[in-house]
């Protein structure tokens, strides 16, 4: 696998041990969510990288993107403990194991979501920023 494939399995593993929330990877929304809410890791945008030539490193502040969603009749309280949770398993392992450099979440802008004949939805992305660097753009 590549650094940034690698990084990216990492935060999704890293996702997982939110217990009771499933994590999915770029997949779409499913027509159910759990009690718990779901969580939609988006591979994002690496944008461009810093570089240094000696020797060659490309410097990435990619920014992935978690898709958090919650439904029911206690949603406002669920989304909240979802991005509480979101936000201690990140700070409890800002390397990703040793994986990437630095991992810091930013604020979610939560939305509403009306679905019709169902309970609205509550959701929001959350930015997640990767500082990492490779050897190789393509990696």
């Amino acid at each position: 696998m590549t650094p940034r494939e690698t990084i990216l399995s990492a935060l999704a593993d890293l996702l997982r041990t939110v217990p009771h929330v499933p994590v999915l990877r770029s997949e779409v929304l499913p027509e159910r969510v759990p009690a718990a809410g779901l969580m939609i890791l988006r591979d994002g945008d690496p944008g461009e990288p810093g570089v240094t030539l000696s020797p060659l490193r490309y410097h990435y502040q990619h920014r992935a993107e978690i898709e958090a969603v919650v439904q029911g009749n206690d949603r406002d309280t669920t989304f909240a403990a979802l991005c509480a949770s979101i936000g201690a398993v990140i700070a409890g392992d800002r390397t990703l194991g040793g994986r990437c450099d630095w991992i810091e979440a930013e604020a979610p802008r939560p939305v509403d979501l009306p679905i019709e004949g169902a309970t609205s939805l509550k959701a929001a992305v959350i930015p997640v920023v990767l500082h990492y660097s490779t050897a190789d753009q393509l990696a």
